[in-house]
């Protein structure tokens, strides 16, 4: 984290207070949003997004492999991510540090909960052989928010991805390279984080905000409209009328995020 200067704190502090932002947002309003997929050409799936200056690129990839033995008849899905020096002065290269894993986590489970993939098509042979769907996060340019950046990279890389079609002969599995199918999708996801500072919460917090909140929370939704993941960060606990005020306020925004879906 930052250490930020404390007339900087303040600044931003009082201006939120009084219901601004540095960059002139309201305070439930996100900054410019793009996204495109299919812009890896070796992924089976990829995606690159932009919430205002920060940047993830995400790709996926597919092998067959073996169930967890307490869910045998179910695919598996797994999501690593990288954050890359180059993105931010405080990204080190090594091992992934907590705030990489924070948010592989975070996505894997928005993902996993909201059950966008049917996972149980993506078995083969029960107990034997399913698909694994690997989901990369690669972290290109960091100023904030990189929960909600990665699920809705993650979402449109997903509904990018084409795998193999796979059949069973004469017990032997048959991978047809010439078939490629759309992953099995039954719902779509997005996540909206909040950062309480002073006496407000705002909405999609730029990096200079990010380092002086004093509680965060980011929520996950369906586009049939079911919080499915939820993530407290920050030292300050938040009250239960700001909790229900942001589920609220997620429940609005998602529509807007969603828009930006394939």
């Amino acid at each position: 984290m930052n250490v930020v200067p404390e007339i900087t704190r303040k600044s931003i502090t009082n201006l939120i207070n009084n219901m601004e932002r540095p960059d002139g947002r309201a305070l439930d309003e996100y900054r410019e949003i793009s996204l495109e997929t299919g812009v890896i050409s070796k992924a089976e799936g990829s995606a690159r997004v932009k919430i205002g200056n920060t940047q993830i690129i995400v790709g996926t990839k597919s092998q067959l492999g073996e169930p967890f033995s307490d869910t045998p008849n179910v695919g598996v899905l797994m999501t690593n991510s990288e954050l890359l020096p180059m993105a931010s002065p405080t990204f080190e290269p090594g091992p992934p540090d907590e705030r990489s894993v924070e948010l592989a986590r975070v996505t894997d489970r928005c993902i996993r909960e909201s059950r966008m993939v049917d996972m149980e098509k993506l078995c083969i042979i029960e107990g034997k052989k399913v698909w694994l769907i690997f989901v990369d996060l690669h972290i290109l340019d960091y100023d904030g928010n990189l929960f909600d950046a990665a699920v809705l990279g993650t979402v449109a890389a997903l509904l990018d991805t084409k795998i193999p079609k796979a059949t069973v002969e004469n017990d032997e599995i048959v991978i047809n390279k010439d078939i490629l199918e759309p992953l099995p999708i039954r719902d779509k996801v997005t996540m909206c984080t909040f950062a309480k500072i002073g006496e407000q919460m705002i909405i999609d917090p730029a990096l200079d905000e990010e380092n002086i909140l004093s509680a965060r929370i980011s929520i996950g939704i369906t586009e049939s409209g079911q919080i499915c993941a939820m993530q407290k960060g920050g030292a300050t606990p938040l009250t239960k009328d700001e909790i229900i005020k942001a589920v609220k306020t997620t429940e609005e925004k998602s529509k807007e995020l969603m828009k930006n879906l394939p």
